[in-house]
């Protein structure tokens, strides 16, 4: 008696990019997808991706378009969400600044972000204790300290009017202000 199934999250994009037909890209959008499609690439800096043990920014970027444009060929108005991590282990401030352009320039508005909290069991929370990737031995900076971690999430919603000091704070202290103007535009008079 089943008549309609929709996914709204946890597809894994990279999968999705690896099948070569693109059958089921296809058939997601067509049959699966009830106007938004929230997937987890968590963040685009290339040492996060590696700490988080995720693929790099392109293939989000390929999925993206591919999905954008199957949803045009289909007619069909349906919209991709990015579920976004703060201050996961190995992500800096700089790494946030970067995430936060990424998503200025492409539009995509997170509808979630997650700040990253240790969970027993993980290999980040293992980087989170330890300060240091178990596979390489080597250094990963974590945002321990409570300001640190609030600049990192408000960077990733600077389109918040809240959120607005916050992120000036973080691109001053990182030595960025030249963004300023770019998050927030001077209104022409």
């Amino acid at each position: 008696g089943i008549k309609k199934v929709f996914i709204r999250s946890g597809i894994r994009y990279d999968y999705v990019m690896a099948d070569r037909d693109k059958t089921f890209m296809k058939e997601l959008c067509e049959h699966h997808v009830s106007g938004t499609l929230k997937v987890a690439p968590e963040h685009i800096a290339p040492e996060v991706l590696e700490c988080m043990r995720k693929p790099e920014k392109r293939v989000f970027e390929q999925f993206a378009a591919a999905y954008e444009k199957t949803n045009r060929q289909l007619n069909k108005k349906q919209y991709l969400i990015p579920y976004l991590i703060s201050s996961h282990p190995g992500s800096t401030l700089e790494d946030a600044i970067e995430l936060a352009e990424f998503l200025k320039e492409t539009g995509f508005v997170p509808d979630q972000v997650q700040d990253f909290y240790p969970t027993p069991g993980t290999l980040a929370t293992t980087m989170y204790y330890t300060e240091k990737n178990p596979f390489t031995m080597e250094k990963v900076f974590v945002a321990k300290k409570m300001q640190d971690k609030k600049m990192q999430r408000a960077l990733m919603h600077f389109h918040k009017k809240e959120n607005k000091a916050m992120v000036i704070k973080a691109l001053t202290v990182a030595g960025r202000k030249d963004l300023i103007n770019k998050f927030y535009p001077m209104k022409s008079r």
